[in-house]
């Protein structure tokens, strides 16, 4: 069975235009959610909620977005526990055992998360958006954004989400350079996820800060996801949907250019400048 979708009989149900209903039972494709548990030095610093794969770009890309590592070379070793079993007695590759260099950030109760991850939560607050931006790596580099390009780049994204095809109930992060060429997209039933996954695999292939790279989210702009994109370097985040107040004033205060509900022949700025 696939680790990244399972099918179920779902019986979908219909109203018929004379009134009443029909019913049609088969099987259908559903995207899979499980607990991935990061422990480190003995002790659990994040459980989320996430779709499995690549689960190693995920870490590093959290890791990095707390500002726990700088560099790949802080992370030593990552590898799923032995021990993580399921009542089948195989490894339910839910559970990675970090090894952080003494270069990583030294771990504080401020950056264990015991409870699961969801898509709310994050740091929030206005005195928050300060506190980031001295953590953030490196400034970011403002740029001007091209409408043509930002109207294209959901499509462009769209065309690299195959679970979506299939299940039609996962987001997908993609980073693009300024051209509009993809050089990574990452499928999660999490939106953070997907955006950790993708700033993972810039990470561990030495492409960070994303300095000439736009960050194109399939969900809405949350202050999470402009954290994110903040920390990794990005200078612009483009979403599909709308905007959080608290991701519009981080993307101000961090000179990152915003752009949300981008659909079709429009999109609307909420930061930045346009070319």
């Amino acid at each position: 069975m696939s680790r990244i979708n399972h099918r179920f009989a779902v019986t979908k149900v219909t109203r018929k235009p004379e009134g009443g209903f029909v019913t049609d039972t088969r099987a259908d494709t559903v995207t899979v959610e499980e607990p991935l548990e990061l422990r480190a030095g003995g002790e659990t610093i994040n459980t989320t909620m996430r779709t499995p794969g690549h689960d190693i770009e995920l870490a590093h890309g959290w890791l990095y977005a707390e500002g726990l590592i700088k560099r790949a070379e802080d992370v030593i070793t990552a590898r799923y526990c032995a021990g993580s079993q399921n009542p089948e007695g195989t490894n339910t590759y839910n559970l990675l055992d970090i090894d952080l260099a003494p270069s990583a950030k030294p771990l504080t109760p401020d950056f264990i998360r015991l409870t699961p991850t969801t898509s709310a939560c994050g740091v929030c607050g206005t005195q928050s958006i300060s506190e980031l931006l001295h953590r953030t790596h490196a400034p970011i580099q403002p740029i001007k954004l091209d409408p043509e390009l930002v109207m294209s780049l959901p499509d462009r994204l769209a065309e690299h989400q195959q679970q979506f095809r299939k299940t039609g109930g996962i987001h997908a992060a993609g980073a693009f350079d300024l051209e509009g060429n993809p050089i990574v997209v990452r499928e999660d039933i999490g939106r953070h996820n997907a955006a950790d996954k993708v700033i993972g695999h810039l990470l561990l292939n030495d492409a960070l800060p994303a300095h000439n790279l736009i960050l194109v989210m399939s969900s809405r702009a949350s202050f999470e996801l402009v954290q994110k994109a903040a920390m990794a370097g990005f200078p612009a985040l483009v979403a599909v949907s709308a905007a959080s107040s608290l991701a519009v004033e981080l993307a101000r205060e961090a000179n990152m250019a915003l752009a949300g509900f981008t659909r079709g022949d429009r999109f609307n700025l909420y930061a930045g400048e346009l070319a």
